[in-house]
């Protein structure tokens, strides 16, 4: 059974990356919410919430399938996350689907083209990108290079980390996706995927000691800067 609990030795720097992942953006009004597919449940769900609340009229989940969510979602992930929305009150009417995108920068590419395919994509000026927690950061820094003319907020429903780990069930595989998500702050914009953003040393260190600590599994094969 995998462990759920934080390692006493680990838990500021795993902290250290958590807080700094989320954008901690005001909850606001926009044209569009954007589900970003992975392996967490949640975000349907807090989509959903989002939606109840009148922050905007329709919604996009996006993704197919990623490692480690094929068995979780046969069927892809934003087909599984429409349904859970639609189980939590979404019209299905209010939902579309964008089932090709395997990683975040399709997610957005692949989203901004259905808006254009459907006739929309001039209503679209601002989006919120609903997440995983840990996913904030990297996911407005490839939306802001890769769709430009969109104001962007991200959202996640607000958790503790144990409690967040908890329900994932996999201290390991939240580690890892964490260090492999602050990674690619610098990996993608030294590879033209992502806008700069400024990444504090208490960060940088962080990061190195949980690689250190053999928490790799998830960092970017090009590796770019990895010990900035």
């Amino acid at each position: 059974m995998a462990s759920t609990v934080i390692p006493v030795e680990l838990r500021a720097e795993v902290e250290v990356l958590w807080d700094h992942a989320q954008m901690h953006h005001e909850a606001r009004t926009v044209d569009a919410g954007i589900g970003l597919g992975s392996h967490d449940l949640d975000v349907p769900v807090y989509t959903a919430e989002l939606y109840h609340r009148g922050l905007f009229p329709r919604i996009v989940f996006s993704g197919g399938n990623a490692p480690g969510t094929t068995e979780l979602f046969p069927r892809g992930e934003a087909v599984h996350f429409r349904e859970r929305a639609m189980e939590s009150g979404v019209p299905g009417d209010a939902i579309l689907v964008e089932p090709d995108a395997t990683n975040t920068g399709e997610n957005i590419d692949f989203t901004r083209a259905l808006f254009e395919s459907t006739g929309t994509l001039g209503d679209i000026r601002s989006v919120t990108l609903i997440s995983r927690p840990y996913q904030q950061r990297r996911a407005y820094a490839i939306c802001r290079k890769r769709w430009p003319e969109v104001e962007v907020t991200c959202a996640s429903r607000a958790v503790p980390l144990d409690d967040y780990v908890a329900g994932i069930g996999d201290v390991d595989r939240v580690i890892n996706t964490l260090v492999g998500d602050t990674q690619r702050l610098w990996v993608y914009p030294a590879l033209g995927w992502a806008i700069e953003q400024p990444v504090p040393d208490r960060v940088r260190k962080a990061f190195s000691r949980l690689v250190d600590a053999g928490f790799v599994r998830r960092l970017h094969p090009e590796q770019v800067g990895m010990r900035r």
